[in-house]
């Protein structure tokens, strides 16, 4: 390694009492050649904290790719002063911190990547609540290794009209025993649930989302948030094509929405297929 060679010949030089000849060893180390006394003494010390930090993330990374669950979920790179310095998403979040820490990725690490301290995540139940996850977690931390957008947009994306609707989708969940819900308007706001697929708690889930539904002026609350419903119109357009999903509005009521959803709940073939309950 660089840092290794430019460490055994400064301390070469050092010990037989001459004074360190920078020049030398941008030329014969760095393969840098022509620059003055001065500039090769900084190109030395900067090529001694960039080896430093590179294996500095070289074991964070080790360490994050041996602990990290083959899942799907969301990511955070935290600095030493546990500032946030990227936030991504995974289908699999070992695969994609491998990728992350891969070494061939040195060279094209963002240099807030590169000071990383220590990496977390959160798992979720699917691809769709990572994906909406990652979007409120850029919006709420800003990390400067992400690229800001803005809230999402249908213009930019290639959702056919059909699609934008009011709708609830059911989804696998990181507990077994239950479903997770996300419910989109057309309007743009997005609701996220966990239900007991046993159907403990699905009036008051149902409830829930029929004044998801029903109300009429986007409250203070919701209105803070990113309307994230792009997002999900736009995965059930591509990868999502085959989710369960039903029209909200077909229920006349709180307690018809929890039958359709108590229906779907017992049906073993959630989650391998999509199915149609009318």
């Amino acid at each position: 390694m660089i840092r290794d060679v430019l460490t055994a010949r400064l301390a070469q030089m050092t010990a037989s009492g001459t004074t360190p000849d920078y020049q030398r060893l941008a030329r014969e180390v760095l393969g840098i050649r022509g620059a003055s006394s001065d500039l090769a003494r900084v190109l030395v010390a900067q090529a001694l904290v960039v080896e430093d930090r590179r294996d500095h993330w070289r074991r964070i990374g080790e360490r994050v790719c041996e602990e990290a669950p083959r899942v799907s979920g969301v990511y955070i790179f935290r600095g030493a002063d546990d500032r946030a310095l990227y936030v991504g998403k995974a289908a699999n979040l070992r695969r994609r911190l491998q990728a992350h820490f891969a070494n061939r990725r040195w060279s094209t690490v963002h240099t807030a990547v590169a000071r990383v301290a220590r990496v977390e995540w959160q798992t979720t139940g699917s691809e769709l609540e990572a994906i909406l996850r990652e979007a409120t977690l850029i919006a709420e931390l800003r990390p400067p290794a992400n690229v800001q957008i803005g809230q999402p947009t249908l213009q930019t994306r290639e959702v056919p009209a059909a699609l934008v609707r009011d709708i609830v989708l059911l989804l696998p969940s990181i507990d077994p025993q239950s479903v997770g819900i996300v419910a989109a308007r057309d309007r743009g706001d997005v609701l996220l649930l966990r239900a007991d697929r046993s159907g403990n708690g699905l009036t008051e889930t149902a409830g829930v989302l029929w004044e998801f539904f029903q109300r009429v002026t986007v409250e203070s609350a919701a209105s803070s948030q990113l309307a994230l419903a792009p997002l999900v119109f736009s995965w059930m357009a591509g990868r999502g094509r085959h989710v369960t999903r039903i029209d909200p509005h077909d229920s006349a009521s709180a307690a018809g929405m929890a039958a359709r959803l108590g229906a779907l709940f017992s049906d073993t073939s959630l989650f391998t297929e999509r199915l149609l309950h009318v």
